[in-house]
């Protein structure tokens, strides 16, 4: 015990020789654990939110904006689809579940999402209260959205043109009310305001079928007039009454095929696909890209292309990390070999007092497995300081968090490795002690 105080007294006792070794080390520590913990837990949220779907069907441009936008919803979409082309894919042999998705307002930066109830389902979303949307502006909210924004049930709000926070046009004549909150899932559902796809129609179709209502007033109206018109200038006997009810037959006809082709011609964002075994994997993107005007995207192989992308820039960092703790390792040694010089005579005087070599070893190596253990700790806090820095601003901006965890396996084999190097480098630094001449040291002090 004594030794240890001694060790200790040693080291502070050269606090240039002390912030340097310490600064290296708990540089290297940090940027090791930092990096670890921050590829890790990305890794980990992309692959629980593209775990429910197999494919993204939605308009042609990059694959990788497809799936950030329409499963991750960080990134704008590339497009529309027609509905009954997904419909056509719904109806397909190798498809299991087909969920359609649209979207492109807001409120307050967090996105308001037209879907299915089958969406919430394979994320296993469960309410906290309330009730499912079953009408058009019934609006489920996710749990982060509902904390950050204090929304509760039975709130009112307007959602705002474009998926950016500002800008936007308000929605003002189409109001959505809160009929549900969710319970957590760690997932994107969290961070999204569900209703139905009709409530996203409706509120951009609203202008437009207004136009349209004043025009067939319009034309109502004129036809009224022609018709007094007819009235005045003709007889009406039973052949042309029967020419009357045939036109009108025929004019009922073209209403109910224009209410049918405006049906037809709505669209959707993207369709999320989950497929019924893995030959559809294999051959339905292929088909719809080479065949079709829609594009297909597989979230798992976009995601790996992604980390792989992500992952040289880790193995940069972490070469880099390496490479200071091996200098902070060379720095540990250059500082007891300066250390043990400067002190011959103290450690002479230590060996008259009855210490052994090895007694006097065990001091120096003492000294460099505390600088270790104290610089890997720095280290180690610095690293989560950053992860939690990180998880602020991707909570602000993305609506994702990471998570603080304690010590992982991995860095308790950093911390193996560290000290691993400071014995070596402290055992080199005080191989002096074995030659040490007591007498000619004592005498020449």
């Amino acid at each position: 015990m004594k030794l240890s105080y001694l060790a200790f007294k040693n080291m502070v006792s050269k606090p240039l020789n002390l912030a340097l070794s310490l600064m290296l080390l708990w540089l290297s520590i940090s940027l090791v654990t930092f990096v670890f913990q921050l590829s890790e837990q990305l890794s980990g949220q992309l692959d629980k939110n593209i775990a429910p779907f197999d494919m993204v069907v939605g308009a042609k441009g990059s694959p990788l904006q497809l799936v950030l936008s329409s499963v991750l919803h960080i990134d704008v979409p590339t497009g529309n689809i027609p509905l009954s082309e997904a419909k056509k894919l719904q109806k397909h042999p190798f498809v299991k579940i087909a969920i359609p998705v649209s979207y492109g307002d807001n409120h307050k930066g967090f996105r308001i999402l037209g879907t299915e109830l089958g969406y919430l389902e394979q994320y296993n979303a469960e309410l906290a209260s309330g009730t499912l949307f079953q009408k058009s502006f019934e609006v489920v909210v996710g749990s982060s959205v509902a904390e950050r924004l204090g929304m509760k049930l039975g709130d009112t709000f307007v959602g705002a043109h474009g998926l950016a926070e500002a800008g936007g046009e308000l929605h003002e004549d189409r109001p959505y009310t809160v009929t549900g909150i969710l319970q957590p899932t760690g997932t994107v559902i969290d961070q999204l305001l569900i209703s139905n796809l009709e409530s996203v129609w409706e509120a951009h179709e609203h202008g437009e079928e207004g136009t349209n209502d004043d025009a067939q007033k319009n034309s109502e109206h004129e036809h009224d007039d022609q018709g007094d018109h007819d009235h005045d200038d003709h007889d009406h006997d039973d052949e042309s009454h029967e020419g009357h009810q045939h036109e009108e037959t025929e004019h009922d006809h073209d209403a109910h095929d224009e209410e049918h082709d405006h049906n037809e011609d709505k669209e959707i964002t993207s369709l999320l696909v989950k497929f019924k075994s893995p030959l559809g994997m294999v051959q339905l993107p292929r088909f719809i890209n080479e065949n079709t005007e829609m594009q297909a995207a597989l979230p798992g192989y976009e995601v790996q292309r992604l980390t792989k992308l992500l992952g040289s820039g880790v193995q940069t960092i972490n070469g880099i990390a390496f490479a200071i703790l091996l200098v902070s390792a060379l720095s540990i040694f250059i500082s007891l070999l300066k250390t043990i010089r400067e002190r011959r005579q103290e450690l002479a005087l230590l060996r008259t007092y009855g210490l052994s070599t090895r007694q006097l070893l065990g001091l120096a190596l003492r000294e460099g497995l505390f600088l270790a253990l104290i610089g890997f700790v720095l280290g180690w806090i610095l690293g989560r300081l950053g992860v939690l820095g990180v998880s602020q601003y991707l909570k602000k901006v993305y609506g994702y968090g990471l998570e603080l965890r304690g010590p992982d396996i991995f860095e308790f084999y950093l911390l193996g490795l560290t000290l691993i190097l400071t014995f070596i480098a402290a055992l080199l630094a005080s191989s002096s002690i074995f030659k040490l001449n007591v007498a000619k040291t004592l005498s020449d002090a």
